[in-house]
């Protein structure tokens, strides 16, 4: 497997893996996320987010180019307050690996070239945040090193 850059350009490689990614949320939680957006919708959207500074996409492709899974991730300067340390930190906004690539180690190699580029920038904080019924990113997370320090909690009327 092979880690590259997506620019926003080819943002539209990622919508069929966001597009299940979204359902499985859509279906969890219904309020929170709307059902079937459409692809186009998806695709503007994306590339339109990806445009902006700071935030950067990768993904993992197979021998034969197919795309295994992508992260999206935000390099973000926290300021410095009188109650919390401040400086830069990674922030990891989506991951997700096809159906037919799990298993695989794919989504501990996305997380460990986020982690190296941490490394690179000489950023020593990597957050995420991930749905309670995500058992899978859960998992991941853990098994890479990242643990809860916050929960946040909702209600929608």
């Amino acid at each position: 497997m092979k880690i590259t850059d997506i620019t926003a350009r080819d943002a539209g490689r990622i919508v069929p893996l966001m597009r299940d990614l979204h359902a499985q949320h859509a279906e969890e939680q219904p309020l929170r996320y709307p059902s079937a957006p459409a692809d186009s919708d998806i695709a503007d959207w994306l590339s339109d987010w990806m445009e902006k500074d700071g935030i950067q996409a990768i993904a993992a492709q197979s021998p034969a180019g197919a795309l295994m899974g992508y992260a999206i991730y935000e390099i973000e300067d926290q300021p410095h307050l009188p109650v919390m340390r401040g400086g830069k930190r990674i922030q990891l906004h989506h991951i997700a690996v096809d159906p037919p690539f799990r298993r695989l180690g794919v989504g501990q190699a996305l997380v460990t070239e986020v982690k190296s580029r941490c490394q690179t920038l000489g950023i020593d904080t990597l957050t995420t945040s991930f749905a309670v019924f995500d058992t899978a990113s859960a998992g991941l997370m853990s098994s890479m090193g990242l643990q809860p320090v916050t929960t946040v909690a909702e209600w929608r009327a």
